[in-house]
C-alpha cells in the first residue's frame, strides 16, 4: 500500500481568516441535591465540571465589520494547451475551469487543461479576505491574494467598495499591505502569540468559496510549525475550517484579538481537511511597518544550508538529545563563513533562544534585521562553543533546509572509497574528500550513491580511508556522512551498530 501524503496549499484568493474565539460568556454548571438531608458527596463535588464556552457571536459582532472581502482582476500567462504557466503543477484544482475566479491561486494544484488554446494570456478574477488595522484604511492580507493583480477592490460589510492601492508585498512571509481612501473605519484589536496556548479556542471570519462573512472556529493544534518553501514563518496550526476564499483573513483568540493571518492548508483535494496554518500577527505587523516606512520588507540571512537533527545525527555527533539545526554547508564569503561556522556544526541557540527544530533557525534569522549581530551557541566536535555573526541581507536568498534521508537498518558502513584524482577535483570543485565508487548495506539504504564524494564523517574532514575507519570504529550507533553531489552538500545518517 502506498503512503498518502498531504500537500501544502495556499488558501487562495478567497482566504478570509476568521474571528477566532470570543472569550465572553463563561458559564458555570453547578449541581444540588433535591433533599437537604442528603449531604453532597465530596468526591462528586470535586469532580463537578466547570463548562467554559466562548461567545463567538460577541467577537463577530464586535470585529466582523473590520473584516473585508478582496476581489482582484488581472491576466494569467498560459501555454498553448491552456494550462497556466505551461506546467502541470499550475493547472488548478481538478475539474476547475481556467476562467474560475480561484484558478490562479491554486498554483500547486493538479488539474485538467482547459482554457483557450493558442493564447499566451487570459483574464483572471479572484477573491480573498483581509482586515482593517488602522481607521484611515490600512489593510493586511496575504501576498498571494494580490499577486499579479492589475486591480484590487475592497468591499466592506456595509457594502461600500473601494479601489485599493497595494503599498507593498513580501513573498517570503506572504504578507501584503493595502490602502483604501477612507477614514473612520472599524479596526481589529491585535493580540500576540506568546500567550497563545495549544488547545485554546480560535475563530476565523472569511469568504470561503465566495460565501462572505462566514465564521468558523476550532482550537490551536500547534505553534511554530515549519512548512516547505516557507522557512521564515513559524506557523500557527489550527483545526479551524478554512477554504479557498479565506486567505488573508484574521484568526482571533477568545478575547477577540487577532493572533494570526490565515494563509495555508494541507489538503489532497484543495478543500479543508483539518489542517490550517496562520501567520503570527507579530510577524505580519513587523512586515507591515517596514512596508509602510520603506515600501518593502527586508530579512536577514546567515548563509547556511541546514538539516533536522534526528536521533541518528544526535548519536553521531554525541548530542544529549535530537535538537538543533545541523549545518550541512556554508556559503563561501557569507555571514556564517565570516563568523567561522563550519559544516557539521549544530546550532543550538540564537541570542539565548533555543533551536528545537531546524525550522526554528530560518524564522529567527529571517525576521532579524540585516546587519544585526547575533550570538550563536553551537555544538562542535562534542563541545559547546559561542560565536557571533553579523547577518547579511536575504535579498533573493533564504536559509536552506536540506532534505535528510530517513534512518537505515543496522550494519556495516558498506562503502568502496578511493582518493580523488586531480582532474576529478577540478571538475567537482572539491579539494578534499574521497570518491565513493561502490555502495552497499546501510549506506545504500540511506541513499548514498556511487559517484558521491565523501567530504566528512561526524563533522571531521577526511582525506584517507584510514581516517574513515578510525572514526567509524569509535562510533557506537550512527555516523553522519557529509556527501557532495552535483554541487550540493548534505549529511546522511548511517547506522553502524
Amino acid at each position: 500500500m502506498n503512503a498518502q501524503f498531504f500537500t501544502p496549499r495556499r488558501i487562495a484568493l478567497t482566504l478570509v481568516s476568521a474571528a477566532i474565539i470570543a472569550a465572553a460568556g463563561v458559564g458555570t454548571v453547578s449541581f444540588s441535591r433535591a433533599h437537604a438531608s442528603t449531604p453532597p458527596a465530596p468526591t462528586m463535588a470535586a469532580l463537578a465540571p466547570v463548562v467554559s464556552v466562548p461567545d463567538f457571536s460577541q467577537i463577530v459582532e464586535r470585529n466582523g465589520p473590520a473584516v473585508v472581502n478582496i476581489s482582484v482582476t488581472g491576466m494569467v500567462h498560459t501555454s498553448e494547451d491552456g494550462s497556466e504557466g505551461g506546467a502541470a503543477q499550475h493547472r488548478g484544482v481538478p475539474g476547475m475551469d481556467p476562467s474560475d475566479p480561484l484558478f490562479q491561486f491554486f498554483r500547486h494544484f493538479q488539474g485538467p487543461n482547459g482554457g483557450f488554446p493558442g493564447q499566451s494570456q487570459m483574464p483572471m478574477h479572484g477573491q480573498g479576505s483581509g482586515f482593517i488595522v488602522s481607521a484611515n484604511g490600512v489593510i493586511l492580507t496575504n501576498a498571494h491574494v494580490v499577486s499579479d493583480a492589475k486591480e484590487v477592490m475592497v468591499k466592506l460589510t456595509d457594502h461600500r467598495e473601494f479601489r485599493a492601492k497595494v503599498l507593498g508585498t513580501d513573498m517570503k512571509t506572504d504578507i501584503a499591505v493595502l490602502k483604501i481612501d477612507a477614514s473612520g473605519l472599524p479596526v481589529v484589536p491585535l493580540g500576540n502569540t506568546r500567550s497563545l496556548k495549544v488547545g485554546e479556542w480560535v475563530l476565523a471570519i472569511g469568504s470561503p468559496f465566495g460565501f462572505e462573512n462566514s465564521v468558523t472556529a476550532g482550537v490551536v493544534s500547534a505553534k511554530g510549525r515549519s512548512l516547505p518553501d516557507d522557512g521564515f514563518v513559524p506557523f500557527i496550526q489550527t483545526d479551524v475550517a478554512v477554504n479557498p476564499g479565506n486567505s488573508g483573513g484574521p484568526l482571533f483568540n477568545a478575547r477577540g484579538e487577532v493572533v494570526g493571518i490565515n494563509s495555508q492548508i494541507y489538503s489532497r483535494t484543495g478543500g479543508y481537511q483539518g489542517l490550517s496554518f496562520a501567520i503570527p500577527i507579530e510577524m505580519a505587523t513587523k512586515v507591515k511597518d517596514q512596508i509602510i516606512t520603506t515600501g518593502k520588507a527586508s530579512h536577514a540571512r546567515l548563509g547556511v544550508a541546514i538539516q533536522e537533527v534526528n536521533q541518528s545525527f544526535a548519536d553521531a555527533f554525541k548530542l544529549d538529545k535530537p535538537e538543533g539545526a545541523l549545518v550541512s554547508s556554508v556559503d563561501k564569503g557569507g555571514p556564517a563563513d565570516m563568523a567561522g561556522l563550519k559544516s557539521g556544526d549544530v546550532i543550538r541557540k540564537v541570542n539565548g533562544q533555543p533551536i528545537i527544530t531546524s525550522g526554528d533557525l530560518p524564522s529567527l534569522i529571517g525576521n532579524a534585521a540585516p546587519g544585526e549581530k547575533v550570538s550563536l551557541e553551537i555544538w562542535r566536535q562534542g563541545k559547546r562553543e559561542e560565536i557571533s555573526a553579523t547577518l547579511g541581507n536575504a535579498g533573493d536568498k533564504g536559509e536552506k533546509l536540506a532534505m535528510a534521508d530517513k534512518g537505515v537498518d543496522k550494519g556495516k558502513l558498506g562503502l568502496a572509497l578511493r582518493a580523488l584524482q586531480p582532474q576529478e577535483k577540478h571538475e567537482t570543485g572539491v579539494t578534499r574528500g574521497l570518491l565513493i565508487e561502490g555502495v552497499g548495506g546501510p549506506s545504500a539504504a540511506a541513499g548514498v550513491q556511487p559517484g558521491d564524494v565523501l567530504i566528512a564523517v561526524n563533522g571531521m574532514p577526511i582525506d584517507s580511508i584510514d581516517q574513515v575507519r578510525a572514526i567509524v570504529a569509535k562510533s557506537n550507533k550512527s555516523v553522519a556522512l557529509l556527501i557532495e553531489r552535483d554541487g550540493s552538500q548534505i549529511f546522511v545518517p548511517v547506522r553502524v551498530g
